[in-house]
């Protein structure tokens, strides 16, 4: 039996077809029903991407840790993903879109740009109280305020340049809006978190610890 699903994603279309299966028709001894196509697809993406994101999760904060050389100012930074994950969470549930492969993906991505500006920003910090002698909370403000302008350039090129996808209502229009609509909707929940959270928790992460220099 071959169908073709629109309008919806496969993952619930098969699993409805499932429940409707199973409470309609009774299977004679030796037969059974299997789904493959693109669900089969699915299904081994979604195995690959179990392992993807927690290792590119794990990468990221180790390379963290040899930038900066410590754990606290790493786990700040780090603090960037869930901020960075929420948005696009919330950006899927607005446009009424199923987590997705793309999508999934699409976290990935939005993941190294969140950091990123996690990095400018903790970076600069840094530097302000090794160069100046600032306390935490001082320096942190006058980073957030210096650095404004660069992360949200970082933030604007981004997702200025995922709009088309995310408007796209052509061939691949299903694959490339989840991905573009994630890295869109975390990348203004990071943004706003990275300038105003991150430099409030900072001085409470440094607290009792100097100042060290980045190794980048």
């Amino acid at each position: 039996v071959e169908a073709n699903v629109r309008g919806r994603d496969i993952g619930g279309f098969v699993s409805e077809a499932r429940r409707v299966v199973t409470a309609r028709f009774k299977l004679a001894p030796g037969y059974y029903v299997t789904w493959g196509g693109q669900f089969e697809h699915l299904t081994a993406a979604s195995r690959r991407l179990m392992v993807a994101v927690p290792a590119a999760l794990i990468l990221i904060l180790a390379l963290l840790y040899g930038a900066f050389g410590s754990v606290r100012p790493a786990v700040l930074i780090f603090l960037n993903v869930p901020m960075a994950a929420s948005g696009g969470i919330v950006a899927l549930l607005l446009r009424g879109m199923p987590f997705s492969i793309s999508a999934g993906v699409g976290f990935i991505a939005l993941f190294g740009v969140a950091v990123l500006n996690g990095v400018v920003l903790v970076s600069f910090i840094r530097r302000l109280q090794d160069e100046t002698g600032l306390e935490a909370r001082e320096a942190a403000a006058r980073a957030a305020e210096a650095r404004m302008r660069p992360v949200l350039m970082t933030a604007l090129v981004a997702s200025l340049g995922f709009v088309p996808m995310a408007l796209a209502t052509g061939a691949g229009a299903e694959v490339q809006k989840p991905l573009a609509t994630v890295v869109i909707g975390g990348l203004v929940t990071s943004t706003l978190l990275t300038l105003v959270v991150l430099p409030a928790q900072y001085r409470w992460f440094t607290a009792g610890s100097p100042p060290e220099d980045p190794r980048s």
